[in-house]
């Protein structure tokens, strides 16, 4: 079959699941959707459908994350008139509502939407539901990366090649390996994997290399604290990374690829044995490839979850079989990688672009973003933000825009105290640069990184210390122990922190983190080592008052590090309404009912949650 009788079929499929003569009803299953209840929403749906004998027939479908998870389970429906409604935190007793109204008689129930996917009005509900372009999340966002994500069932190639799918693989024969190549540098794309290395010439460099076979490698290793953005695409298009794969072996002259992708992430290994087997079944795999002579196969390999492996030469000891631990370079990947021969790396959100720009071109990608950082990123957004999920925005955004514009701002009305982006290995962004435009440059200039794309905003309340303490607990235990400067210096500033959190630090101490991150900045052998110390000292500058506090008055201002703190309960304040002793997990709080309570300061382990609990305020930190 010749790839204009394949769009030709995967027309008439999509215009059959776009027509709207059928109500339809897709269901935000996604990882976060799942995690949220969707998939007993889902079968809420087909019970329903099912025994409703006034219903035309109904086709229930998964999709991927749009990427609004703060409003999971997320359920879009197409009545019977074609309207199209997307209906946010569903439950299953919302279903027969829904079922009966939109479903039955063509009459959203605007007291569940969140918007329409259509710009039209429903008189007949008698209230405004916005389109989903308006809503504040979506307003300042560009959707390359995350084109498909919640809007073609994963699982449905014909979905894909509708919506324009390799079209860009189709295209790169047309063009040829080197005049690829030359496209994707023109773009100015850069890797997303967190070091920015310009694509097209990292591409050149295997290209030009001797030795066969070669290799390509998708990195889906994402490991990050915070970060989903990978596991959102492969699960919601993963067909824009496999053909961004394909196109890079073409370009490279690599017939067999890998995607090495962590096994935490079952239904991305789902999506992706599901999307390669058909690929093969339309001829986009294998000998011959829409008859140009090219031949490409691709094989999954499951990581079992190494942080370290992230780092590419780490991955490929990975699929080699051995033991996980970074390679000294040179020689790099490209001369001599997989099984000593020539190999090109890149991840997820590299690949997904690729298929984008040559189906589009260099020229459209480069019209995006920054002089020096062309396109888009996704990040995650997570932490103490309103609206967490996953957004894909051009470059040069500014900080600001992103969380107070698309995230709602931080969560429950706090200040805004920073921003850790590039994950355990990036670095705290203080409230100061709160415009600093979001690209490799500015972020390079405040010690942070861009990295894969993690943003974990902080509030008011956090402790500084113990924020860095997280992150290098994090890379202490992810370290793979090859090189003394990791190994060592990781467990160092680890417990520098920790003495710090405790009280039991010296100021002296301060320059000890210094010159350690420093050592380790220079000496490490892979990216875990060298980036490590960001938090440790990204902190220290720009919140220096918060470590002498813990140092000299032994005190923690934001009542975090509990060997600084303790709860008391205000009597003044207290109604005795006994919320907080019955959370208490270890019986510490002493009172009556409708009399003041007390805690007891021997017994509490400092937990916090009578804090939490206690709706009048009368839990104070001391």
């Amino acid at each position: 079959m010749s790839f204009a009788e394949i769009q030709q079929k995967a027309g008439r499929s999509w215009d059959r699941f776009q027509s709207g003569e059928t109500p339809r009803v897709l269901v935000g299953a996604a990882t976060c959707g799942r995690a949220a209840g969707a998939m007993e929403v889902m079968q809420a749906f087909q019970q329903g459908c099912a025994t409703d004998t006034t219903l035309t027939p109904v086709e229930i479908h998964e999709v991927g994350c749009l990427g609004m998870c703060y409003a999971e389970p997320l359920i879009e429906i197409r009545g019977p008139a074609g309207d199209r409604v997307l209906y946010e935190s569903v439950t299953p007793a919302m279903v027969p509502d829904m079922i009966r109204n939109h479903l039955g008689q063509g009459r959203p129930v605007a007291e569940y939407a969140l918007c329409r996917m259509l710009p039209q009005e429903y008189g007949h509900t008698g209230e405004h539901i916005p389109v989903f372009t308006d809503l504040p999340m979506i307003r300042h966002q560009l959707r390359i990366v995350v084109r498909n994500c919640g809007f073609i069932d994963p699982t449905d190639i014909d979905h894909y090649i509708a919506r324009g799918g390799y079209s860009g693989i189709l295209r790169a024969m047309d063009l040829g390996p080197e005049a690829t190549t030359e496209e994707v540098k023109l773009s100015g794309l850069r890797g997303r994997g967190g070091a920015g290395f310009p694509t097209g010439l990292k591409w050149s460099f295997a290209r030009k290399a001797s030795g066969s076979p070669k290799y390509v490698i998708c990195n889906a290793d994402e490991g990050d604290p915070g970060a989903f953005m990978d596991r959102s695409v492969l699960e919601g298009d993963p067909h824009a990374v496999l053909e961004g794969l394909l196109i890079a072996g073409y370009a490279i002259g690599a017939n067999h690829g890998y995607v090495y992708c962590r096994a935490e992430y079952p239904l991305a290994l789902e999506r992706l044995r599901t999307g390669i087997a058909q690929m093969r079944a339309n001829g986009l795999l294998g000998e011959d490839i829409l008859g140009s002579g090219f031949r490409f196969d691709v094989t999954i390999k499951m990581g079992a979850g190494a942080f370290v492996c992230g780092e590419e030469t780490s991955l490929m000891q990975s699929i080699e079989g051995r033991r996980g631990m970074p390679r000294p370079r040179p020689p790099f990947p490209a001369h001599a990688g997989l099984f000593g021969n020539p190999t090109n790396i890149n991840n997820v959100e590299t690949l997904a672009a690729v298929s984008a720009i040559l189906e589009k071109g260099g020229p459209w990608y480069a019209g995006i973003g920054t002089e020096k950082s062309k396109g888009t990123k996704t990040f995650s957004l997570a932490g103490k933000i309103t609206r967490t999920g996953l957004i894909e925005v051009p470059m040069g955004i500014s900080l600001r825009t992103i969380i107070e514009d698309i995230g709602g701002g931080v969560l429950d009305g706090k200040g805004f105290k920073a921003v850790q982006t590039g994950g355990p290995s990036g670095g705290c962004v203080p409230a100061k640069h709160y415009d600093l435009p979001v690209d490799y440059e500015h972020l390079a200039q405040v010690g942070s990184i861009m990295g894969s794309g993690g943003m974990i905003v902080i509030d008011e309340e956090s402790c500084m210390v113990d924020v860095a303490k997280y992150f290098l607990g994090f890379t202490e235990n992810e370290s793979c122990g090859k090189c003394v400067p990791c190994r060592m210096g990781t467990q160092h500033l680890l417990r520098l922190l920790t003495a710090i959190a405790d009280g039991q630090a010296e100021e002296n101490d301060l320059e000890t983190i210094r010159r350690i991150g420093d050592t380790m900045k220079k000496a490490s052998l892979c990216g875990l080592g060298q980036t490590a110390p960001n938090p440790a000292l990204t902190t220290l500058d720009a919140f220096m008052d918060e470590y002498l506090a813990h140092i000299r008055d032994h005190r923690c201002p934001a009542g975090v590090c509990k060997a600084l703190i303790s709860f008391a309960i205000d009597p003044k304040a207290c109604t005795g309404c006994m919320a907080c002793a019955k959370v208490c997990p270890v019986e510490a709080i002493t009172g009556s009912k409708k009399q003041p309570h007390a805690v007891d300061q021997q017994t509490c382990i400092r937990c916090g949650a009578c804090r939490q609990a206690c709706k009048f305020g009368a839990v104070r930190v001391e």
